[in-house]
């Protein structure tokens, strides 16, 4: 159970990070809405998703499934209040992944060159997991917000368009494996590079 519990607490913790890494960015570029919201805190209760942090997380420890998923609430954003809002909308998206790339790197360091626990290698393989996930160019993740700030108005609007079907559109990906073999065709390089192989 200690096996299943620790990378469930490690994801939980990302998710967390990455989404207040949003919301503190968000407030930066001058949108209030995720500290009027209480979002603005490094508080996980304010970050639980009912489904996303808790069901489907339990329903994987009881699957014994060795793979978890899981999510936490998006913090809100009003792109309103930014001066130019994609370029600002493009740097609150990308706060997410660079948190989780961060963490990665971070323990990674730590792995190579203070200690080597078990939770390390959760900690690296999650965060990379979550950081790519999220960069897929499809609403809501990040990806397309980021890719938003590239395209043309017609591009923005096909992305606006789409965005009410995001999930269902995740989730057939998902279904149908093209996630799934998308992250095992990336993933290698990325570990490759956090875990310093190759490098003496």
């Amino acid at each position: 159970m200690m096996d299943m519990l620790m990378p469930l607490f490690v994801l939980f913790i990302s998710i967390v990070l990455h989404e207040y890494a949003h919301g503190f960015v968000a407030h930066l570029y001058g949108d209030p809405t995720a500290k009027l919201a209480g979002r603005l805190t490094l508080n996980p209760l304010a970050h639980v998703d009912p489904l996303g942090s808790v069901l489907l997380p339990l329903l994987c420890i009881v699957s014994g499934t060795s793979f978890f998923i899981g999510w936490a609430k998006p913090v809100p954003v009003n792109m309103l209040y930014f001066r130019r809002p994609y370029h600002d909308m493009m740097w609150v998206a990308l706060a997410g992944p660079l948190t989780n790339f961060s963490l990665a790197a971070i323990a990674s360091v730590t792995v190579r060159f203070v200690v080597d626990y078990p939770i390390l290698h959760y900690v690296i393989l999650i965060n990379l997991v979550l950081a790519v996930f999220n960069l897929l160019p499809i609403p809501p993740l990040d990806g397309s917000r980021i890719l938003a700030w590239t395209l043309p108005t017609r591009g923005r609007e096909f992305l606006h368009k789409i965005e009410p079907y995001g999930l269902i559109i995740v989730f057939f990906l998902a279904y149908i494996g093209v996630i799934s073999r998308f992250l095992q065709w990336v993933l290698p390089t990325f570990l490759q590079f956090f875990l310093f192989e190759g490098i003496g």
